[in-house]
């Protein structure tokens, strides 16, 4: 199973991204797959997750309104769009998969690096989102 992840850049405070999660060797069935992000110096934290079996999806209170996640399952691939964003958006950008489709909910407002990764199954490398102001 591999996981790519892409989309990220520089944009300047209010403007949007849209990242992408290209995965390989998957298929999607009931599955919890997560954008994370993780910033320097600090915890690893959920942003939005997409629960495949329904597309029932979440978002932490930090991104409601702002980010919305979707899955394209012919194209194995999940998007997550960024508007409006904010310099506190800056991070690194993870998308994740588990194999077990109530872990979104599970984690969405976790912030524990180490609970986060034991969590979920696969993991991209990771994508930098960096907001100016």
């Amino acid at each position: 199973v591999q996981l790519v992840e892409s989309g990220g850049g520089l944009v300047q405070t209010g403007g949007s991204l849209r990242l992408s999660c290209t995965t390989s060797g998957f298929t999607f069935y009931d599955d919890s797959i997560g954008w994370f992000r993780q910033a320097p110096g600090k915890e690893r934290e959920g942003v939005s997750c997409i629960r495949s079996s329904d597309r029932t999806t979440y978002y932490s209170d930090s991104v409601k309104g702002r980010f919305t996640i979707t899955s394209d399952s012919a194209k194995s691939t999940v998007y997550l769009q960024m508007n409006n964003l904010k310099p506190e958006d800056t991070a690194v950008y993870y998308c994740a998969v588990a194999t077990a489709g109530y872990l979104c909910g599970h984690t969405i407002n976790m912030r524990s690096t180490g609970r986060i990764i034991s969590e979920f199954d696969y993991w991209g490398q990771g994508t930098q989102v960096t907001v100016s102001s």
